[in-house]
């Protein structure tokens, strides 16, 4: 938890810094693995004696090396099926990250989509939020309910409770000394739910881990790497590749799954969790990487780029940030079936140059958001 004048840094070379520093994390849940955790992995080789603050944690879903960690977790972790049906606990939240004890910390390190950054900020200490989106189901409600085909009892009582919260969210936000976005769409919904300005620090890409394949061993397949739940849009891509009949393979699960299998023809495989040795060879070998819905950011076309792979995205979003039609993807730019087969049937692989797309990534590898994000938290 002290830090005594250093950071480890990923390599394992210490680093002195300015001053001693006591710093906590503080993130939404640890109960599922995207690329929220990703960034808080990214930081915490930065600060590897912090503690972690959370409102649960189940470390059977976790990587191992969170065992490991200093994390510590609100009255949520002790609820009946809170890990799996997390959403129904929604009243709950703000009341578990309110009764954290902060004392004795200079900075606190918010990570997150929802409710972190209503901690109690101690006196004296500093509070920096990086924020992943304002929360989604708090201030695009409407797009929330239908895409997560909300009905019955809960789309009649939703309203109230999500009227309050809003309320209390924005209350806590204005709490916060210093919000982070981590791209241009986060930065304006801050500025348009909360009323603050952010500054902008890209989540970091684990460039490093990623391989160019020989152009002989690059298969003739799309591929999407996703968690399987309705707003990542994978129907859309499912219907566009149903039409054009090329291959597709889904990598991923989520509770979307059975609908989604539903909806695909042969030339669409799903091929459930996989390694991540799996993962990075099917990176390498795809013909392009699919990113079909608006993300609030989006590693994972990036790790596609580290491994020299071209992205078809949709132009909204984070995208917008990432990915420059022509040297390393292409965009639709309506989010509809049509425009993603119409795009697909103007994809050529072999206009794009593998190096070029990876020098590109390099630009948001992790070592670029770790030197980032320590120069905000010095800059006192």
């Amino acid at each position: 938890m002290l830090l005594l004048g250093e950071v480890r840094a990923p390599l394992g070379v210490r680093v002195p810094l300015p001053f001693p520093l006591r710093l906590a994390f503080v993130v939404s849940w640890l109960n599922q693995y995207g690329g929220a955790e990703r960034v808080l992995e990214a930081a915490h080789a930065l600060f590897p004696d912090a503690p972690v603050y959370t409102s649960m944690y189940d470390p059977a879903v976790m990587p191992r090396a969170y065992r490991t960690w200093d994390i510590r977790v609100s009255f949520m972790n002790r609820l009946p099926f809170v890990y799996r049906r997390h959403q129904l606990f929604l009243p709950f939240y703000r009341y578990a990250f309110e009764s954290f004890d902060l004392s004795g910390y200079d900075v606190i390190l918010s990570i997150t989509s929802a409710f972190a950054h209503g901690v109690k900020k101690p006196q004296g200490a500093r509070h920096i939020c990086y924020c992943l989106t304002p929360a989604r189901f708090l201030w695009q409600y409407d797009e929330y309910v239908q895409n997560e085909a909300v009905n019955g009892i809960a789309r009649r009582l939703l309203p109230g409770l999500v009227s309050s919260l809003r309320a209390w969210d924005k209350r806590a936000a204005m709490q916060v000394d210093e919000f982070i976005a981590i791209s241009h769409e986060v930065q304006k919904r801050i500025a348009g739910c909360y009323g603050r300005d952010a500054c902008l620090i890209y989540p970091p890409v684990d460039v490093s881990s990623f391989h160019i394949a020989p152009p002989q061993d690059v298969g003739d397949y799309f591929l999407i790497i996703s968690r399987l739940i309705p707003y990542k849009r994978i129907d859309l891509a499912i219907e566009a590749f149903n039409r054009t009949g090329l291959p597709l393979l889904i990598a991923g699960d989520g509770r979307d799954r059975a609908r989604l299998e539903a909806l695909a023809k042969p030339n669409v495989k799903f091929l459930g969790r996989v390694s991540d040795a799996e993962r990075l060879d099917l990176m390498a070998r795809c013909k392009a990487f699919v990113f079909p819905g608006v993300e609030d950011f989006g590693i994972t076309p990036l790790e596609a780029n580290a491994a020299g792979r071209p992205v078809v995205a949709f132009g909204g979003g984070g995208a917008l940030d990432t990915i420059v039609e022509g040297m390393n993807g292409m965009l639709f730019h309506s989010p509809t079936a049509d425009a993603l087969a119409e795009c697909l049937h103007r994809f050529d692989a072999d206009a794009f140059d593998a190096e070029q797309i990876r020098r590109h990534a390099e630009k948001f590898d992790t070592r670029v958001f770790q030197s980032a994000l320590r120069a905000r938290i010095f800059d006192a």
